[in-house]
C-alpha cells in the first residue's frame, strides 16, 4: 500500500510539472506545438499505451478531431514527438515493474552465462527476448509502409472494431497458466502478434493480452507480460531515435517545452494506468475495453460519413 501510494505521489508530481511547463509556455514557439497540445497528447499516450484501445491510433485520432495541424505537417517532428512520449511510457513501465526488471536481467546473464535455463526468472527473461524479436525486425523492415500506408482514421475505425472483437473473443478463454507457465514458443506467438501493433488501431498492449489470453494465460499475467514486452521494444526505439534526430539530427526551435511537457504527462498518466488496469483485471473481465474500441470507431465512422471530417488525415 505504502508503494502504491508512492507512486501516486510519483505520477502526481510529474503531472504538476508538466501542467507548469505548459502553463508557463515553457519552450514554446509561435505556430509550433504548444506545450498544452503536448499535454494532452501526453496524457492520451500514457493512458492509451498501455490500456488495450491503441495508443498510435488515439495520438492521430485526437489531432484529427481537434484540427491540429502541426504534427500532421511536420512529420520529421511528429515522429521524433511520438518516441518522446513512448519515453513517458517507458519510464513508467520500468519505474513500475523496477524490482522484475532488475531479476528478469540478472536471471538473462546467469542464463546467457551457463547456456541453460534453469528457473522460471530465466525462462521467462528468454520469453520476453523471444517475444521481442519479431516486431524490432518487421518495424525496422516495413517504418516506410507502415508511416506512408497506414495510419488514416478509416482504417483506425476499422482496426479499432476489428480487434476489439477478437480481443472480446480471446477473452472468453479459459484461464489455464499464470506467467511462470509462459514458454518460449507462446512468446515467440505473441511476438509475431506484437509486430501487428505497427498499425495504428490495433494496439499493442491489446493485441499482446489477446494472443496471451489465446494461449491461456490468466487476465493478470497476459497484462503483465504486455507490459514486460514494452520496455526493450521501446528502449530500443527511443535509443535510435534519440541518437538520429537528436544528437545527429536537429530539432526546430520550441521543441523543448513540449517534449518535457509531453514525457512527464505520458510518464504520469502511464503508471496510472498501469495500477488501474492490473487491480481491475484480477476481478474483472476486458469487456470495458472491447466496448470502448466499438463506440470509438463507430463515432469516428460517423464522423467520417457525415462529412465532419475527412477519412484521411
Amino acid at each position: 500500500m505504502r508503494a502504491r501510494a508512492g507512486l501516486f505521489l510519483v505520477a502526481g508530481g510529474a503531472l504538476l510539472a508538466a501542467l507548469a511547463l505548459a502553463a508557463f509556455r515553457v519552450g514554446e514557439r509561435t505556430g509550433a506545438l504548444s506545450g498544452w497540445q503536448a499535454l494532452a497528447l501526453g496524457l492520451v499516450q500514457g493512458s492509451t499505451e498501455l490500456l488495450p484501445i491503441s495508443s498510435s491510433g488515439h495520438l492521430i485520432l485526437v489531432p484529427w478531431l481537434a484540427d491540429w495541424r502541426y504534427l500532421e505537417e511536420n512529420d520529421a517532428f511528429n515522429q521524433t514527438f511520438d518516441v518522446a512520449l513512448h519515453l513517458g511510457t517507458l519510464i513508467a513501465v520500468a519505474g513500475y515493474f523496477r524490482h522484475e526488471v532488475v531479476t528478469l536481467t540478472r536471471a538473462w546473464l546467469r542464463s546467457l552465462r551457463r547456456r541453460s535455463v534453469d528457473s522460471v526468472e530465466e525462462r521467462l527473461a528468454w520469453a520476453v527476448a523471444a517475444a521481442t524479436a519479431p516486431a524490432a525486425v518487421i518495424g525496422a523492415l516495413g517504418e516506410a509502409l507502415i508511416t506512408e500506408r497506414l495510419g488514416d482514421p478509416w482504417q483506425i475505425a476499422i482496426l479499432l472494431a476489428a480487434f476489439g472483437v477478437v480481443l472480446w473473443i480471446a477473452d472468453r478463454r479459459e484461464e489455464r497458466r499464470d506467467l511462470g507457465e509462459l514458454d518460449v514458443r507462446s512468446a515467440l506467438g505473441i511476438g509475431l502478434a506484437q509486430a501487428l501493433s505497427l498499425a495504428p488501431g490495433v494496439s499493442r498492449s491489446g493485441v499482446t493480452i489477446t494472443t496471451g489470453r489465446l494461449l491461456g494465460l490468466d487476465r493478470d499475467s497476459a497484462a503483465r507480460f504486455s507490459f514486460l514486452l514494452l520496455i526493450p521494444i521501446t528502449l530500443g526505439a527511443v535509443l535510435y531515435e534519440g541518437v538520429t534526430d537528436v544528437l545527429l539530427g536537429e530539432l526546430p526551435p520550441g521543441s523543448a517545452g513540449p517534449f518535457a511537457v509531453g514525457v512527464l504527462a505520458a510518464a504520469a498518466s502511464g503508471l496510472v494506468a498501469i495500477m488501474a488496469l492490473l487491480g481491475y483485471v484480477r476481478r474483472h473481465d476486458y469487456s470495458p475495453f472491447v466496448v470502448y474500441r466499438l463506440i470509438a470507431a463507430a463515432v469516428v465512422a460517423l464522423l467520417i460519413v457525415t462529412g465532419v471530417r475527412d477519412a484521411s488525415f
